[in-house]
C-alpha cells in the first residue's frame, strides 16, 4: 500500500483502489494495442517537453473514436500560467477544434495520472475514460507531489492553507438567480 492509499477523500468521490476497470461480469477489461499507441504518444510528448524549458514532464492526447482531436504539454513555466498542465492545455484545444465545451465521446490519454486540477478539468468537459502511465506516486518522486492538495479538498474551508472566508452571501445568491430565470441558457 503507498501513501496516497490512505488519502482521505470528500465523500461525493467514489475511489476504487485497484485502479482496473472490470466488465459487468467481473472480468478486467483488456487494454488493446490502440490505448497502448494513444499513451506511447503522450509519453512521447511528456519526454519530449522533460528535455526542453517549457515546462514539466507530462503530456496528454484526446481521442475520438480513433481520431486524435488535440495534443497538450505542460507549459507552466513557459506561459507564466500555474493552470497550463498538459491535460488541460489538450482539453481546451480539444474543445476548440470540436467547438464544443464537451468532450464526452473523448476519452483523456495522459503520461501520468491527472492531478486535481486535471482529473477536474475531465469531470467538467465529460469526459469518460482516462488512460495514464505513471502514477501520481510516481511524480511525487519526481517532485510533483499534489498530495497536499488531495489533503486540503477534504477539509472545511476555515480549514484550509489558503485563508478563505466568505462574505457577501446574500449577493453572491443573486447571479445564481439570474441563471436560473434565464430560459436562454445553455446547460453544462
Amino acid at each position: 500500500m503507498t501513501g496516497y492509499d490512505k488519502i482521505a477523500l470528500p465523500a461525493f468521490v467514489n475511489v476504487k483502489r485497484n485502479y482496473m476497470k472490470k466488465s459487468a461480469d467481473n472480468k478486467k477489461i483488456a487494454n488493446s494495442k490502440g490505448e497502448e499507441i494513444y499513451l506511447r504518444d503522450a509519453i512521447a510528448l511528456a519526454e519530449k517537453n522533460a528535455s526542453g524549458t517549457q515546462g514539466g514532464p507530462f503530456g496528454a492526447v484526446i481521442v475520438s473514436g480513433d481520431r486524435i482531436i488535440a495534443r497538450g504539454v505542460n507549459t507552466v513555466t513557459s506561459e507564466n500560467d500555474p493552470t497550463a498542465h498538459a491535460e488541460v492545455n489538450a482539453i481546451r484545444e480539444a474543445c476548440k477544434k470540436l467547438n464544443s465545451f464537451t468532450l464526452k465521446e473523448c476519452t483523456l490519454y495522459t503520461s501520468c495520472e491527472p492531478c486535481p486540477m486535471c482529473l477536474s478539468a475531465a469531470y467538467w468537459a465529460g469526459i469518460g475514460r482516462i488512460y495514464y502511465a505513471a502514477s501520481r506516486e510516481d511524480a511525487h518522486n519526481a517532485g510533483f507531489s499534489d498530495s497536499f492538495i488531495y489533503d486540503q479538498i477534504c477539509l472545511l474551508p476555515g480549514e484550509r492553507d489558503v485563508e478563505m472566508e466568505q462574505l457577501l452571501e446574500e449577493e453572491g445568491r443573486k447571479p445564481f438567480e439570474e441563471w436560473q430565470a434565464n430560459n436562454r441558457r445553455v446547460e453544462y
